[in-house]
């Protein structure tokens, strides 16, 4: 299989990356099914989040000493913009909240596609923060895929609430921390940028945690494997989607994000009994237009240049 460079000049092997890519989405959504599992047994949603930081710093970890630029670079754990990375820490630990206690209380398939909506917040927050111009037509794409996620919510529909607008808040705040992670200085390596925002949401969810009532008994030793594979799955996600996304250009995977809404539907039907199809369709499929059709515009702008 030959080998591709990209544009940045590092190789540029896309079908692993695919791959590893979609493993990451699996994580993500196991993860997800074990936060769902472990609601219903009596963890808050911020005790939750904390534990997912803690257990996620190993795989954090592990990115980190493996980066051969890391290491090129002196091994320096210190970021000149630490600032940036706090706040985005912190907008990572709001978000976890919010979408656990989303999916404890709605379908787990309906709070994963709500979520998917980060993307739309992407692009909305590049022009204040990165200040890129984006035309008409972006604009129109991303209309497209929030009148999906107007649907998908339901405004109107009986069991509304507040429960269903808490992953549209955390898709908003997933959004700021990868518009704020392109704000680094690009020498920055990804995986030191990465622990710096697991560290930062461990101890915001810590603190949040111990807010809102501190931390009940972990009731016994399956939960307590239930709460470190929680953990390891989440933590081993992001650092999947950080090797994923340094083999090959990011145009390459995005198309592949969305492979997580119809594995969200299966695996909440397989372990929960839930099957909302009525409530996801077709405001799903105007989530996943809506993203293409920005992938699609910012590729032809990509080969135009």
């Amino acid at each position: 299989m030959s080998v591709a460079a990209s544009q940045t000049g590092r190789p540029n092997r896309a079908l692993p990356a695919i791959l590893i890519s979609l493993a990451s989405i699996v994580l993500f959504d196991l993860m997800g099914l074990v936060i769902k599992h472990l609601s219903t047994h009596g963890y808050s949603a911020a005790e939750l989040s904390s534990y997912r930081n803690l257990f996620g710093l190993i795989p954090a970890g592990i990115a980190l000493w493996s980066s051969r630029q890391w290491r090129a670079g002196g091994r320096r754990l210190w970021l000149r913009q630490w600032p940036i990375a706090v706040i985005r820490g912190l907008a990572v630990t709001v978000a976890q909240f919010c979408f656990y206690l989303a999916i404890g209380r709605i379908a787990f398939a309906t709070a994963a596609t709500i979520s998917y909506s980060s993307s739309l917040f992407i692009l909305l927050y590049s022009v204040p923060l990165l200040g890129e111009r984006v035309g008409a037509f972006r604009w129109s794409a991303a209309l497209v895929g929030f009148a999906g996620v107007v649907l998908v919510m339901g405004p109107g529909r009986e069991g509304f609430g507040l429960d269903v607008v808490l992953p549209l808040i955390a898709a908003s705040l997933y959004g700021f921390a990868g518009v704020s992670s392109r704000m680094m200085d690009t020498e920055v390596p990804s995986p030191l940028i990465n622990l710096w925002s697991s560290s930062m949401s461990a101890l915001g969810a810590f603190v949040l945690a111990m807010a809102l009532g501190g931390y009940a008994p972990i009731a016994s030793l399956t939960d307590l494997a239930w709460i470190v594979a929680m953990g390891l799955f989440g933590g081993s996600a992001v650092l999947c989607m950080v090797i994923a996304y340094r083999m090959t250009e990011p145009g390459n995977l995005a198309p592949f994000a969305y492979f997580g809404i119809p594995t969200a539907f299966t695996l909440g039907w397989l372990f929960f009994d839930e099957a909302p199809f009525g409530d996801l369709f077709p405001g799903a499929i105007l989530i996943v237009a809506g993203g293409l059709m920005i992938l699609w515009r910012e590729r032809r702008l990509a080969r135009e240049e």
